[in-house]
């Protein structure tokens, strides 16, 4: 691969790893296409994230009945932007959370897989372990703040539902001059300004729960299932095989770790008239199987397969197409 600027030509040569794919010449260039496909990902598929959120929230009188449902009621109660409630601080930390955790996992690869290895199961998992701990130290704030957001309707309709009680909502992290939907600047201040730093990373254990398994299966997934698609005179797997391994392998990720997505999902989640307070994972695996039954750990299973799908199909997709090195490549020449 030819140098795109002289970051990249200070820095040893990619290695092909298991027939995964070329990795990019430099540090900039990968952090820069996994922003980028970071930022068009979620753009698309962020309504389909929002509706997931809500559906897994809900218990007890469902308002829901699935995602259209969700959808439709969202449009028509906050606008077609109401189905954006909360993307701007995804579209704000979302290019360091995929930079982050898209580069992580090429560098651990490059770190395990020595020698040109092919294929390597458990060091392609350990790889992606590490992607995923590093992510998580952005996701978890990110996550939590877009939660709030996202589940604000649900929280308001449940507030109208049942304004003859006398009963007022639970809402930690908040005050009483707090707005019935507070921006994510303010729910940011609250929880910094009464439980500090660690109130922001308020369900980061979850969030490790979550993320590691993800990665676990998904990076070595679509590492095979990528290297199927290679062509042995450019190094690389055509774009449409990329973003179609990319879906595969984010899909089957994304169900299978499902349960910990909704638990992690309850225990960041504002909490409103009859919702429970859980203290802890198993706090919460447990009310929820006493008081929902096991069919509540698959909420949103089918949303979030809509979301993950696409969003790592584009991810994957836009890091392949080397977007990173082109943008880089125009800024240099135009210094």
């Amino acid at each position: 691969m030819r140098p795109i600027s002289l970051i990249s030509e200070a820095l040893p040569g990619p290695k092909h790893h298991g027939g995964y794919a070329e990795l990019l010449g430099s540090i900039p260039s990968k952090l820069t296409n996994g922003g980028v496909a970071g930022l068009v990902g979620v753009t698309c598929v962020f309504p389909i994230d929002l509706a997931k959120t809500r559906l897994q929230n809900q218990h007890g009188k469902v308002a829901y009945k699935g995602l259209i449902d969700c959808l439709v009621k969202t449009a028509r109660t906050d606008g077609f932007f109401g189905m954006y409630r909360g993307a701007a601080v995804n579209l704000t930390l979302v290019t360091p959370e995929k930079a982050i955790k898209l580069a992580a996992n090429d560098f651990f690869r490059e770190q395990l897989l020595e020698d040109g290895s092919k294929q390597n199961l458990i060091r392609e998992m350990l790889a992606g372990c590490g992607a995923g701990v590093c992510q998580a130290v952005v996701t978890s704030p990110m996550e939590m703040l877009k939660i709030q957001l996202q589940d604000a309707g649900r929280l308001v309709g449940q507030q109208h539902r049942t304004c003859t009680s006398t009963a007022s909502p639970v809402r930690p992290y908040t005050t009483d001059s707090t707005p019935k939907r507070p921006s994510a600047t303010i729910i940011a201040w609250e929880v910094f300004r009464t439980r500090g730093l660690s109130g922001l990373y308020r369900g980061f254990g979850a969030t490790l729960l979550r993320d590691i398994p993800f990665s676990v299966i998904y990076f070595p997934f679509f590492a095979n299932l990528n290297h199927l698609g290679i062509n042995e005179a450019t190094g690389k797997a055509p774009f449409a095989h990329s973003f179609a391994s990319g879906c595969l392998a984010g899909s089957l990720a994304a169900i299978a770790v499902t349960p910990l997505d909704v638990l992690k999902t309850r225990i960041q989640t504002l909490k409103g008239v009859g919702d429970k307070a859980y203290n802890g994972i198993i706090d919460c695996a447990r009310k929820i199987w006493t008081h929902e039954g096991p069919a509540a750990f698959m909420k949103g299973a089918g949303c979030r397969a809509l979301v993950i799908a696409p969003l790592f199909g584009i991810a994957q997709g836009v890091y392949y197409l080397s977007i990173g090195e082109t943008i880089l490549t125009f800024f240099f020449r135009s210094s």
